[in-house]
């Protein structure tokens, strides 16, 4: 064998390396994709008895609702059904608690949307019923559209979740695009909180010492949001 044909050998076997150690990463990435860091699916659960659900088709919200009070020298804005959807602006953190119990091991499934540019989408779970921050709070596109975060009954509090993958168009920083529909999910199994956004796992909470309060709220400070097909499925039923 001569030379050259030595040479062009060696680089037949080189790109079939190289094809060998892409289509390795390729897998495992899909694979981490899957699988969080403590081994749990990555993606959110399915099944369960659905025991709770609103379309928000009509045009009062009722009586299985209850809205809490306002943040310490703020006014309370108004929940409103428009078009279909839940819609707040300016609730100042009077959520609008579901008086239906929650299961222990339960699954909530919604539609959410920025009407604006702002972003900030929050939500509460596993909370007293009445009171902000009693339970935990999970947030997109949160303090100027920059964080994506579950606090547990301190929004502010250094035990905080945060995600700061948010893309930066130019020098901004944007968690939520405005006028898009996000489904979100989020369960518990045991002692871990999951937030799920368009079927991808965005945030978990492991939490020792889990709370055990019994109720949800859409939440909102000022901007403009809206909410809509709420599902709630108890995971240990069938």
């Amino acid at each position: 064998m001569n030379e050259t044909s030595t040479q062009t050998d060696g680089r037949r076997r080189w790109r079939r390396g190289l094809v060998l150690v892409c289509a390795a990463v390729i897998f495992y990435s899909a694979l981490l994709m899957l699988v969080d860091a403590r081994g749990n699916p990555s993606v959110p659960s399915t099944g369960g008895k659905l025991v709770f659900q609103d379309d928000f088709h009509r045009a009062e919200i009722g009586d299985k609702y209850l809205q809490g009070t306002a943040d310490h020298g703020h006014r309370a804005g108004v929940w409103k059904i428009v078009d279909g959807r839940l819609a707040a602006e300016k609730i100042h953190n009077a959520g609008l608690w579901l008086q239906t119990p929650l299961p222990d091991n339960v699954r909530l499934e919604f539609d959410v949307r920025a009407e604006s540019a702002t972003g900030d989408l929050k939500c509460e779970i596993f909370g007293d019923g009445i009171t902000h921050q009693s339970g935990y709070i999970v947030i997109m596109g949160g303090w100027h559209n920059s964080t994506n975060c579950i606090a547990r009954q301190d929004e502010h509090g250094e035990d905080r979740k945060n995600d700061l993958r948010c893309p930066r168009p130019g020098n901004k920083v944007t968690c939520v695009e405005p006028l898009v529909d996000y489904r979100w999910a989020i369960e518990r199994q045991g002692d871990t909180v999951k937030w799920f956004v368009d079927d991808v796992l965005m945030l978990t909470y492991p939490d020792s010492a889990p709370l055990r309060g019994k109720h949800f709220a859409f939440n909102n400070w000022e901007a403009k949001v809206s909410f809509d097909n709420l599902a709630i499925y108890d995971l240990d039923s069938d």
